[in-house]
């Protein structure tokens, strides 16, 4: 089976935040404060609607397990000069080849619907994402749209019962189990960071986002009988040997975090 973990990262949609409140006269950073203030006025609070959040970053971890191949692996799509359209088309793209099973923490609520509306913007074909049955009879009673199906694993949806007022951040959840969790640090900072050229930075962040999304899905496998305790201490093993390996400094910084918790 494969199995495909995801976050993003996004920005404020300066461009589209611009047309729509006739915002022609303003800087980028006019623009966005005066996006948060109409939207405060809405709705109490500034955080932009998801079709306003422009993706900066995607990062991934693949685990394939089958008789053709045993791979994990992590990393961000694209290189860090590529086109929001970009990477949008790699991660759709990687669904039509692979078929996997997609895990995100609140993909549901926010990852998914703005990757919605991002493809739509920028006219990105997802074909295989969006079958619900017309086409493949597979995809009828199990497809990545449908909630309650598991082709999508929203783990923050599925262990609050579906419960709004009993969901947990993905930071919390992760410290609780003894996984590294945010590392002190937030994507809060991912527009000022943008702004200053450190799109690695945000992709580093990114990944390790992913990286505590994957050990609350073993965890998760585990306690559902997928995955027996020794099998599940060998997929730890195996990926703290795949982060020693990769030699990577924020990789590095995961795995010592983890090992002192």
């Amino acid at each position: 089976m494969n199995v495909l973990i995801f976050d993003i990262e996004t920005i404020p949609d300066v461009d589209t935040g611009r047309k729509l409140y006739n915002l022609t006269n303003l800087n980028d950073e006019e623009v966005i404060l005066a996006m948060m203030q109409l939207r405060r006025q809405d709705v109490e609070h500034d955080f932009l609607p998801h079709y306003l959040q422009r993706v900066v970053a995607i990062s991934i971890v693949i685990r394939q397990n089958d008789s053709h191949r045993n791979k994990l692996k992590v990393w961000s799509l694209g290189e860090n000069t590529a086109s929001e359209s970009e990477l949008i088309q790699r991660f759709f793209d990687g669904i039509d080849k692979l078929n996997p099973t997609l895990v995100s923490w609140n993909g549901t609520g926010f990852d998914l619907p703005v990757l919605h509306y991002r493809a739509l913007l920028h006219g990105i074909q997802a074909p295989r994402y969006f079958e619900t049955g017309d086409d493949d009879q597979a995809f009828r009673f199990n497809n990545y749209l449908n909630r309650y199906h598991n082709r999508h694993m929203d783990l923050m949806d599925i262990l609050s019962a579906y419960q709004g007022r009993a969901s947990a951040s993905l930071d919390n959840i992760t410290k609780m189990l003894g996984f590294p969790g945010k590392m002190g640090k937030s994507g809060a900072h991912v527009w000022q960071q943008y702004c200053t050229g450190e799109i690695d930075d945000i992709r580093h962040y990114c990944e390790t986002d992913v990286l505590n999304t994957y050990l609350v899905f073993l965890r998760f496998q585990l306690i559902r009988g997928k995955l027996t305790p020794v099998e599940y201490e060998a997929e730890l093993t195996l990926l703290k040997h795949y982060l020693t390996e990769e030699n990577k400094p924020h990789l590095a910084e995961f795995l010592q975090t983890w090992e002192k918790q």
